[in-house]
């Protein structure tokens, strides 16, 4: 019984010791930063990437848009580290709920002759499955946009 003991009591603290690590491991913008449009999809499914046809459109400037996914982004508690809103390129860290898990989120918005194609690509720093959880935050950050007046 009291190895059983001292065995949760080791796994529990490994849990801790992991989520704090995680929660605060830094994300380099030099490597992190990119453009969507140039990205070489992964061998591993652990991101999601709209680009080009497949990226929505917004009835919107580019700089309303920017504005509106930097309050998106910002309201899920993700940090901006490289970017400019002013220029449409934007890369976020965002963390998952429960163990904090960093994935870096990097935004392209191209100007069209009628509304802003928003490029994203989002993707895990560890693991090699996401579990869908970088695919639905892109759904949800467009979704967010689009209930804000932008379609």
């Amino acid at each position: 019984m009291r190895i059983l003991l001292i065995l949760v009591v080791l796994i529990l603290a490994a849990v801790i010791g992991a989520a704090v690590y995680f929660r605060s491991v830094a994300m380099a913008p030099d490597v992190w930063d990119v453009d969507p449009s140039g990205v070489t999809p992964l061998q591993s499914p652990n991101y999601a990437l709209l680009v080009g046809d497949a990226a929505p459109v917004f009835d919107m400037a580019p700089d309303v848009l920017a504005m509106r996914i930097d309050a998106v982004a910002t309201a899920e508690g993700a940090d901006m580290i490289a970017g400019d809103l002013a220029e449409g390129r934007m890369t976020y860290v965002a963390r998952t709920r429960v163990m904090g898990f960093p994935d870096a989120v990097s935004i392209r918005l191209v100007p069209l002759a009628q509304g802003t194609r928003i490029e994203i690509y989002s993707r895990s720093r560890f693991g090699y499955s996401d579990m869908g959880v970088n695919a639905a935050r892109v759904a949800r950050w467009i979704a967010a946009v689009r209930d804000t007046g932008g379609a």
